[in-house]
């Protein structure tokens, strides 16, 4: 009786080491240590409310048909550029006493000085921590008396290098546009989006995203000819 119990006992034992391998750990069903939704939840009641063009105010995308026929539009970006190494590049720190900073090359080599090389064929985002105006339509728009806007931006040289540069195939940011503010003739969304580089604008939550190492799922509505729409995107922490 007593051998019976302890080759029972072996038994489970051995079966639950055996799970226990082929399920290390993982409190994930997706096989990542995390996800971050990068999304805005928008609705009738939201922070655009206010606002002249409330969907402004959404997290989107705007496809590389935006400015110029015959490129992608929604529908078309092939979905393998919809999955991407993300890097996150952190300015806030610039923000606070110049609203109208402009993401430069030295920030992206700053980035990679501490990273190394951002991987080719990423998706590029910078926080700037101005989604925490997000609520407020007066605070996030930021314009001044002639009505011009005032908020953060990439500048040419710096996007000129990540698509050139990198290859990224995707830039975004967590204000209203890649372009500072008080631009006028958009000069980095005309030029990304000419080199068939998608572009996302009001992103959320990247302070809880991962700087380095993350991947990023993009998944627009699948628009036919779309140019622009919302989209969700999501940062899997490996």
């Amino acid at each position: 009786m007593k051998i019976r119990t302890l080759i029972v006992g072996y038994v489970l034992a051995l079966a639950l080491f055996l799970f226990a391998q082929r399920h290390p750990g993982s409190s994930s069903p997706t096989g990542f240590q995390a996800v971050v939704d990068l999304t805005h939840s928008v609705d009738a009641r939201g922070a655009y409310q206010a606002a002249s063009s409330p969907e402004q105010f959404e997290t989107r995308i705007d496809a590389p048909a935006y400015f110029a026929r015959g490129l992608w539009t929604l529908d078309q970006i092939p979905a393998e550029r919809l999955l991407a190494p993300l890097v996150v590049l952190d300015v806030s720190a610039n923000i606070q006493s110049h609203p109208d900073y402009q993401v430069s090359v030295e920030d992206i080599a700053r980035w990679e000085r501490a990273h190394s090389q951002i991987p080719l064929g990423s998706v590029v985002i910078a926080r700037t921590g101005w989604d925490s105006r997000w609520r407020s339509v007066k605070d996030y728009r930021n314009a001044d008396r002639k009505g011009t806007m005032h908020f953060p931006g990439y500048s040419p040289d710096a996007a000129k290098f990540l698509v050139e540069g990198r290859n990224a195939i995707g830039v975004g940011i967590d204000t209203l546009s890649i372009d500072y503010g008080p631009s006028k003739d958009f000069p980095v969304r005309q030029y990304t989006l000419a080199h068939s580089v998608y572009q996302l604008e009001n992103v959320a939550n990247l302070d809880r995203a991962p700087i380095a190492g993350g991947t990023v799922v993009v998944a627009p509505a699948k628009l036919e000819s779309g140019r622009s729409g919302p989209v969700r995107i999501l940062a899997l922490l490996h």
